[in-house]
């Protein structure tokens, strides 16, 4: 495996030497932890070692293959898939040979000067890409605009449409469930059926396809939205919206990864929740921006169908990006190679067995032909290894329930994605004007103070970058839920402080901010990125379908009972209550949710194929090394994270050490 996966070979292979850097922190494990461990953990059977050879095959498809074999593999992928002139042979041959040793690229003969420059600039300037693979990163976070943007124009407008539609009153039950649920439309429709159609869709038009339809989607709904005229009419133009917001917030981040170079997927990853949170303060944005239009020739709440219908701008432009951009045969790809041409996904057309359409396509979001060669071969491997995988196991579902490494890992997926709703954000997100109008601040002032969420949002979400691989996740988690939950009380407890004082208003806007400084880089980001290394490949997409069906489902939840939980409880209670959620949050962290930063997949199989009660216990045992090491000052050692000694252990024996054929092209 590649040192940078986090496996170090054994000492005495080929002469290398253990890197100590390397090594999990769970390897010095004591002796009784080891013999604890290895009694609960039972003697792994068949089907356990397929699932983990599954897992290490897919870590390291290649491995143990010499540059020779893997020439041979590159030139046979060509004459297989009809590719025949030099050029290409030539760039499959010395591509399989780099893909297989680890993108190790300075042993490798044949290599022009052009060739090992852009290999270098790959890791000395990795956001140096051609235009091609920056088109599609701007549509990716238009993308994401789009959605932050159907999230909270509504977040100003419904302090105007709420009247007009008969619901305003804010001591009538009924008016506060309406009100809820035409918030919630969109959401409720992304849990039961939005999320759902994404892979059908992917399937049928693909992720340039979907993109495309789902946003047509999305700009239609909020067109629709701006002619409505009844509750129940803008309940029924919003549900359609979830019909766009669903399939694009699954496919966006997949037709990012599927394009971009693996030095700069993890950045593109993150980068969907940060647009996200850009759109959102643009959200607030229009709503400010069109508070002072009066209506005109007889349009009753001009404003407020201006603030609904703005959401379909950003909607528009990446239907117009898609659209207008069509593909080219393959004549005019090579004679005007820099054609701006936002083609499928490589991967894609490789599930439709297309390999010259796939070539053409990653081509385009290459510098050279050798690159395109390197990823395309190594794309296919890992997808035929995918197919053979998925043969693991009769059901998935089952799978996923009956296995505890697969169990744990769903377990601990739906808490942070669960979490993620009951934290409270999305309450401060979808009804932050009528919190500050509440507070007593006049309606335009609460959408200033609103865009200043908005703002406080985005610009903390900026340090997520660094901060989720430096601290972790559980770390992230442990520390901002405690935070998160103390700014919720003091915002709550802000309300009893007398309206006839400056400090009532500024002490609820400054709870809100505290809460949300503390929340964009923690819980804001954490969720996705867990939940998507957490699953082991084979049931990666039931995994990720299941957590994104479970957010939308709780956003639904939280939209839909604020304004009637706010009627009963007051602000007081309303705020206290997702207060004590993030309490619960950081039990629910610390007792179930492993560590997965900087796990190789043979590691994570580890991690989380441990009993229920040995992660319980070490996070119990976690918290007093806590409390006596830092408050009690107490020299201590920390406790050991729990890890399957037989499965990590049969991993390392079978996977870890490669047929040795080169010990210098380690990287």
């Amino acid at each position: 495996m590649s040192p940078d996966s986090g496996d170090a070979p054994k000492e005495g292979a080929a002469g290398e030497k253990t890197d100590p850097r390397k090594e999990p922190d769970y390897s010095d494990v004591s002796r009784a932890e080891v013999e604890n461990l290895q009694s609960e953990d039972k003697i792994l059977d068949e089907d356990e070692k397929r699932r983990l050879e599954a897992s290490a095959k897919q870590g390291n498809p290649l491995g143990g293959l010499t540059p020779e074999q893997l020439a041979q593999k590159g030139e046979e992928w060509c004459s297989k898939h009809g590719l025949t002139g030099e050029d290409d042979i030539r760039a499959f041959r010395l591509g399989a040979m780099i893909a297989g040793n680890m993108n190790r690229y300075d042993t490798i003969d044949g290599l022009t000067d052009r060739e090992r420059e852009v290999l270098d600039r790959e890791i000395t300037h990795k956001w140096s890409n051609p235009t091609m693979l920056y088109a599609v990163i701007v549509i990716c976070s238009l993308c994401a605009a789009v959605q932050g943007m159907d999230e909270t124009v509504v977040n100003g407008a419904q302090s105007f449409y709420k009247s007009e539609f008969g619901i305003g009153d804010s001591n009538s039950q009924r008016d506060s469930w309406l009100l809820g649920l035409v918030n919630a439309a969109p959401y409720i429709c992304c849990a039961f059926a939005g999320c759902w159609l994404t892979e059908p869709m992917n399937k049928a038009f693909g992720r340039r396809g979907t993109v495309f339809i789902s946003c047509l989607i999305s700009a239609a709904a909020c067109f629709w939205q701006a002619f409505t005229n009844t509750w129940w009419h803008m309940f029924i133009a919003r549900f359609i919206l979830g019909f766009g917001i669903g399939p694009k917030s699954a496919t966006t981040s997949i037709f990012a990864a599927e394009c971009a170079t693996a030095r700069i997927r993890g950045g593109l990853v993150m980068q969907w929740q940060m647009w996200t949170a850009f759109g959102i303060m643009m959200g607030y944005v229009m709503d400010l921006a069109f508070f002072e239009v009066p209506d005109l020739s007889g349009i009753v709440g001009l404003r407020w169908r201006l603030m609904m219908g703005s959401a379909m701008i950003p909607a528009v432009f990446v239907c117009a990006m898609v659209y207008f951009t069509p593909e080219v045969s393959s004549v005019a790809l090579y004679r005007v190679p820099k054609t701006l041409t936002v083609q499928q996904s490589p991967r894609w057309y490789l599930t439709k067995n297309r390999y010259s359409d796939a070539y053409k396509a990653i081509s385009q979001l290459r510098f050279e032909k050798i690159q395109a060669a390197r990823d395309l071969f190594y794309m296919d491997v890992l997808l035929q290894i995918e197919k053979e995988t998925m043969q693991i196991g009769r059901s998935k579902i089952k799978e996923l329930l009956s296995i505890r490494r697969n169990r744990n890992a769903m377990l601990a997926s739906e808490i942070v994605m669960f979490m993620q709703q009951f934290c409270g954000v999305n309450a401060i997100a979808y009804y932050s004007t009528e919190i500050f109008i509440e507070s007593g601040f006049s309606t335009k002032s609460a959408l200033v103070a609103s865009l200043g969420f908005g703002i406080i949002n985005f610009l903390f979400a900026l340090p997520a970058f660094y901060t989720i691989d430096t601290f972790g996740r559980r770390n992230l988690l442990l520390t901002t839920f405690p935070l998160m939950s103390l700014f919720l009380f003091f915002t709550g407890f802000s309300f009893w402080i007398p309206q006839s004082s400056a400090a009532h208003i500024g002490c609820i806007a400054l709870g809100i901010y505290l809460y949300t400084m503390v929340y964009s880089p923690g819980e804001g980001p954490v969720p996705f990125a867990y939940s998507a290394e957490a699953y082991p490949l084979y049931i990666r997409p039931i995994g990720m379908s299941l957590a994104t069906a479970t957010t939308w489902f709780f956003n639904s939840v939280i939209s839909l009972t604020w304004p009637a939980l706010l009627q009963a409880w007051t602000p007081q209670g309303a705020f206290s209550w997702y207060a004590a959620w993030n309490i619960i949050g950081f039990i629910l962290v610390l007792l179930f949710l492993p560590e997965t930063k900087e796990r190789t997949l043979e590691e994570l199989d580890a991690v989380f194929d441990v009993p229920l009660r040995s992660i319980m216990r070490y996070g119990v045992e976690q918290f007093f090394f806590f409390w006596g090491h830092y408050i009690l000052r107490r020299d201590i050692a920390p406790p050991k994270a729990p890890v399957a000694r037989e499965a990590l252990e049969y991993a390392q024996e079978h996977f870890s050490k490669e047929k040795a054929y080169d010990a210098t092209a380690r990287v």
